[in-house]
């Protein structure tokens, strides 16, 4: 065997191993939810031993963050120089990526798993939904200085009232399409 494939002790493992844990994760997560995955399954379907999983991390809610912070993508802070122009660039972001069957499923899942796990929402809300509304607010205070809102708007408030809409409109689909449901109520909101 020669030098570059020996292991030494403490020598972190292979990336490949690595990302079967995180996919593993993120398909037990998407078919089971938070509260019935376990350490086990999760190295049973990586192919990996319970011990490897644990060498990297220390509980289920750390990896379960690993993963999904494997996943999300770059956060789109649109700047078109108009705010309804952003703002359409985040709903057509938002539509590609949860309206797809796999999207559905994840939604429905997240919501199930952060009702009933505390803990998970709080992994949820720092790992995925945190980094969104801060951009989200980049995008409100060019539009405040602009003069396209109100210098006072709250966007935190916008963007978990924009992200409930969205919500709200996949689980209990309008007579429109979602796209023009979400852009209707948020320029009822915005006014």
């Amino acid at each position: 065997m020669n030098d570059a494939k020996k292991r030494t002790p403490g020598r972190p493992r292979s990336a490949a191993s690595h990302q079967a844990i995180l996919q593993a994760a993120l398909e037990l997560l998407s078919e089971v939810g938070f509260e019935a995955m376990s350490i086990e399954a999760i190295a049973t379907r990586a192919g990996v031993g319970k011990t490897t999983i644990y060498r990297r991390y220390n509980s289920k809610d750390e990896l379960v963050a690993d993963a999904i912070e494997s996943i999300r993508e770059e956060v789109l802070i649109p700047d078109t120089g108009n705010l309804w122009s952003d703002i359409e660039a985040l709903i057509e972001n938002a539509a590609q990526i949860t309206l797809t069957p796999l999207g559905r499923q994840s939604v429905a899942m997240i919501i199930g798993s952060a009702s009933s796990n505390p803990g998970f929402a709080q992994i949820y809300w720092e790992k995925y939904l945190q980094p969104r509304r801060q951009s989200f607010a980049i995008v409100i205070e060019r539009a405040k200085a602009r003069n396209e809102v109100s210098k006072d708007l709250d966007a935190g408030l916008v963007f978990d009232t924009m992200s409930g809409m969205m919500l709200y409109a996949l689980i209990f689909p309008p007579t429109e399409s979602w796209t023009a449901y979400v852009r209707r109520a948020l320029s009822l909101l915005l006014r």
